[in-house]
């Protein structure tokens, strides 16, 4: 039997490989026989395949690579021919290889091929250059499961994919991914691609077309697509930048709002990115309207609760109003008021209620619906359960939630519970939920609450500089004290926390000249089982100048000092008339001035008592404690005090200010009031009013010394202890540099107005709201003024300001905000003595917040 020898090199199989993988592969065939002598190709022989091995492989698996060839044993193959080229290409085909050679051994009528093959190498790790940090960490977790696989055209073209779908969808749609190989060192036929990643500048929208809309105009249409815009030289907020997902949302809004005025066929029927120069794209959108619908008649099935008159009055859609759907599905179930259909079920105890609008009918341009309700059993609530206050005890929350076993299921008081349960403060809103549970054999319905702690104790801590001395603040706020274990060491945690009771400590101090301490603590559910408030505060504090006088020698006349002690009892009680949002509350205040050649007061020596009453009624409605987005807070407030003068034998036009300022006698009258409201998505508005007037029941006597106003500033302080004033916050001016024009200005910025009013507009945007954290940028305008007098009050006569600003509520810091304000109208300047336009004012407010671990 002959034996040839046989090298098989078949360019044209090498040639149709490379042209499928892109690039030259080596590799061939050629027959001869083991003398040398070629065969010929015009006579192909007939052999049986005695068997097929492979070598060069060091990770494949051999069968594997016999099977892939073809080029089983036992098959009888024309020599050469399409099988031996086939093999050739099925090989190169997986991009595992840089090199295949397939040689035979004719024995006989029978030919054994070998395999010789040398594999591409394997991916140890891929390095990346041209990326941020985190964009880095994003990429490496998407293409985490690539190490390890053959480095070919397949990976690469994997990788760029990953990336350039990752970068588009932030806005860099001209993004442009290289490779560069380098050989690992540590294992053997491994290498670490190193990927070159460009980005290139984010895309801008150049201009922004449409095709096919009639009755919609195309400034109407863009302003549909809200995170979409055309770039704007003039605009400097409206970067025109390019995102695919905001591209994709902003498609389904267009069509939305479409469908929303009556074109309920609308459609885009085509869309085209379309890239140019300079990272610029054109959008075009090619747009089916479609016909105007409207309502035809609104039918209701199923409804034995309700007459069919009381369900159409509160759908409130009428034959002839254009078709929406949106509105519709408002109407039944969506209405952030309550004012829906669903909401009049579920809030009578319907659980399992359910209506389904059915388009019964289309002619023309008008569409019949039949809004068939299935309103189900009515449910009494069997249990509720409370999950998730790990700190706060259960009766603290139970005590909140509305929800009763024995009542009626109701929507409304849900809402409401978890409203309560927010305003606490201990707990993140963003996490608490609701679960009902029904048990349909009995008609009953469980409810569970679960709730997240968050931390809610603060602590002030701040240094500043004043009169040539560094004052220092501290301050101490527990949220969820816990009095009954004040002596239970084993709750000191660091303190015995869980009842819901505040417990405040704050210290001020720059040495003996000035000292300033107080005290509160208050009770919300005084006793246990009604929500009556009890609170009680003290406070002191001392200002003088002892120890300049000592180190200069100052004579008796030339010290000063003066001393302010003061205790408060508050008793409230939450009301059920006019509505159960409404609280009242009562406190009893007294406070003790003690004045040595105190300068800036009505009187310089002497002491003074302020004994009073106040009676405060408010309603809260609010939200959420740290970013509401609807409810009210209205409060009016009335400060008395006994009118001595009318039962006194004292003569106020002749008394000594010893005699006059005794007791001080006034009634004070404050009213304040926010609204917020949901503009659009997650823009809010805050408007607020303020308005406080300081009066006396006997012209004899005087203005009060104490209790009066003070304007401008950030209002961070709250009352001025040492002047008895409050201070009223108004961004864009000074501290207490809002003052009456036509008074002596030094006397009202030190002792304050008995009259001032203050007005504000706030628009809001959230950028995060989690536990986390808030944060959330504002715009303001203020307007505010003080009087002296009620014959020169102007309540439209203000001094103007606007401004930015922005806060941050972070857990273990507090509320931290910044604000800048300009304002816009003069304001007396103490260094110069006359009037100058205020200008820009930075105004801060830092208040720190414990974590949960003390």
């Amino acid at each position: 039997m002959k034996r040839f020898f046989i090298i098989i090199l078949f360019t044209c199989a090498a040639g149709a490989a490379s042209a499928q993988l892109g690039r030259p592969q080596p590799g061939g065939m050629q027959l001869r026989s083991q003398s040398g002598t070629e065969l010929n190709y015009l006579n192909p022989q007939e052999y049986v395949i005695g068997g097929t091995t492979v070598s060069g492989i060091k990770f494949l698996d051999a069968d594997i690579l016999v099977q892939i060839s073809k080029l089983v044993k036992g098959d009888r193959i024309t020599v050469p021919g399409d099988a031996t080229s086939n093999a050739l290409k099925f090989l190169w085909a997986q991009g595992l290889f840089d090199d295949v050679q397939l040689k035979g051994n004719v024995k006989g009528d029978s030919i054994f091929f070998n395999i010789e093959v040398v594999e591409r190498p394997r991916l140890t790790r891929m390095e990346f250059t041209g990326m941020k940090k985190g964009q880095v960490t994003d990429i490496k977790e998407k293409l985490a499961d690539k190490t390890g696989k053959i480095v070919n055209e397949s990976l690469m073209s994997m990788t760029t994919a990953v990336i350039k779908k990752y970068f588009n969808e932030k806005g860099f749609l001209f993004t442009e991914v290289k490779y560069r190989q380098k050989k690992d060192t540590t294992e053997a036929n491994n290498v670490v691609l190193i990927v070159d990643v460009d980005t290139k500048s984010k895309t801008k929208i150049e201009n922004i077309t449409f095709e096919g809309n009639e009755d919609f105009k195309e400034k109407q249409l863009k302003k549909f697509m809200k995170k979409t815009k055309e770039r704007s030289s003039i605009n400097i907020f409206r970067s025109g930048k390019f995102l695919l997902d905001k591209y994709e949302e902003d498609k389904l809004a267009l069509v939305a709002k479409m469908h929303d005025r009556g074109y309920r066929d609308a459609e885009i029927i085509s869309d085209s990115v379309i890239k140019k120069p300079n990272e610029r794209v054109d959008i075009h959108m090619k747009l089916y309207e479609g016909p105007k619908y409207y309502f035809g008649n609104l039918t209701w099935a199923g409804n034995a609760i309700y007459k069919t008159e009381a369900l159409n009055e509160m759908l409130a859609i009428k034959p002839g109003d254009v078709f929406s759907e949106e509105k519709l599905q408002k109407r039944l179930n969506g209405n952030p008021n309550g004012e829906d259909i669903s909401s009049l079920y579920l809030n009578n105890g319907y659980l399992t209620f359910n209506v389904d609008p059915v388009q019964t009918r289309v002619y023309g341009d008008t569409i019949d619906v039949e809004l068939r309700i299935y309103e189900g059993p009515q449910y009494t609530i069997n249990k509720v359960s409370l999950k998730g206050n790990d700190i706060t005890n259960d009766k603290v929350v139970m005590r909140e939630i509305r929800t009763k076993p024995g009542q009626k299921f109701s929507k409304e008081l849900v809402v409401r519970t978890t409203r309560e349960i927010a305003q606490l403060g201990n707990f993140d809103e963003q996490k608490t939920d609701v679960r009902p549970i029904p048990n349909p054999a009995d008609g009953t319905v469980d409810i569970e609450y679960t709730v997240a702690e968050k931390p809610s104790d603060q602590i002030e801590l701040s240094g500043g500089f004043g009169g040539g001395r560094i004052i220092g603040t501290l301050g101490l706020t527990f949220n969820n004290f816990s009095a009954r274990n004040l002596f239970n060491l084993k709750e000191w945690k660091p303190l015995p926390k869980g009842d819901g009771q505040k417990l405040s400590i704050r210290g001020q101090t720059n040495g003996k000249s000035y000292q300033s301490y107080s005290f509160s603590f208050s009770e919300p559910w005084l006793g246990g089982k009604k929500p009556i408030y009890f609170g009680i505060s003290a406070f002191t504090s001392l200002s003088s100048n002892d120890d300049i006088a000592r180190y200069y020698g100052y004579r008796d006349d030339q010290r000063y000092r003066i001393r302010l002690n003061g205790i408060t009892f508050s008793l409230g009680k939450r009301l059920k008339w006019p509505d159960d949002y409404f609280n009242l509350n009562h406190s009893v205040n007294l406070q003790q001035y003690k004045l040595t050649n105190y300068p800036g007061f009505l009187f310089s020596t002497g002491t003074s008592y302020n004994f009073n009453l106040t009676e405060e009624l408010s309603r809260n409605s609010v939200d959420a404690p740290i970013y509401p987005t609807s409810g009210s807070h209205i409060r009016l407030t009335v400060q008395l005090t006994p009118p001595y003068s009318l039962f006194n034998n004292t003569n106020y036009q002749t008394a000594t200010d010893k005699e006059k300022y005794r007791f001080t006698e006034y009634h004070k009258w404050k009213f304040e009031a926010q609204w917020y409201q949901r503009i659009v998505g997650k823009l809010v508005v805050k408007t607020q009013g303020q308005f406080g007037f300081l009066g006396q029941y006997n012209q004899s006597t005087g203005q009060s010394a104490f209790e009066r106003f003070k304007l401008g500033g950030d209002g961070m302080q709250g009352f001025d202890f040492l002047q008895g004033s409050e201070i009223i916050a108004m961004r864009g001016y000074e501290n207490n540099n809002v003052t009456p024009i036509g008074y002596d200005p030094q006397i009202a910025r030190y002792s304050g107005s008995p009259i001032f009013s203050k007005y504000i507009v706030e628009m809001r945007y959230p950028l995060m709201n989690s536990q986390q954290a808030t944060v959330f940028m504002l715009a303001f305008a203020e307007g505010g003024n003080t009087w002296n007098n009620f014959k020169d009050y102007n309540p439209f006569n203000v001094r103007r300001s606007a401004g930015v600003g922005a806060r941050i509520f972070l857990p273990i810091f507090g509320l931290l905000g910044i604000d800048w304000g300009y304002g816009f109208d003069d304001v007396y300047d103490p260094s110069s003595n006359r009037l100058r336009q205020s200008g820009g004012q930075f105004h801060f407010s830092i208040a720190q917040q414990l974590s949960g671990g003390f």
